[in-house]
């Protein structure tokens, strides 16, 4: 019994570990979405970001296309670390059920 507890509390070492990476590297990346829109023929770049729960639109003007590729980047890994950010918290969860029992952690 004892050895299943310790390698339960390992896991749920390495679990926060793994949370607080997980977090950081989403803290990097840059805010908002890129939106494009179509003003009289001419095309026009804006980050939308939220600010108190409501979106903003910030204007960006003619982007190259690096530019473009670097927001559609980070936006691919916005959502994978939030996935793997939300599977860990679900994993902590379960963790620290199980190591509880009757005792608390």
């Amino acid at each position: 019994m004892k050895v299943i507890k310790s390698v339960l509390k390992e896991e749920l070492a390495n679990s926060l570990a793994m949370k607080k990476n997980y977090e950081r590297e989403l803290a990097k990346l840059p805010k908002g979405c890129l939106v494009k829109k179509k003003i009289k023929g001419h095309e026009y770049y804006y980050l939308q970001v939220r600010e108190k729960g409501r979106p903003k639109f910030i204007y960006k003007g003619k982007l190259s296309d690096e530019e473009v590729e670097k927001y559609d980047e980070a936006k691919k890994y916005r959502a994978q670390y939030r996935k793997l950010l939300s599977e860990t918290k679900k994993q902590i969860k379960f963790l620290r059920t199980a190591l509880r029992g009757k005792e608390s952690v």
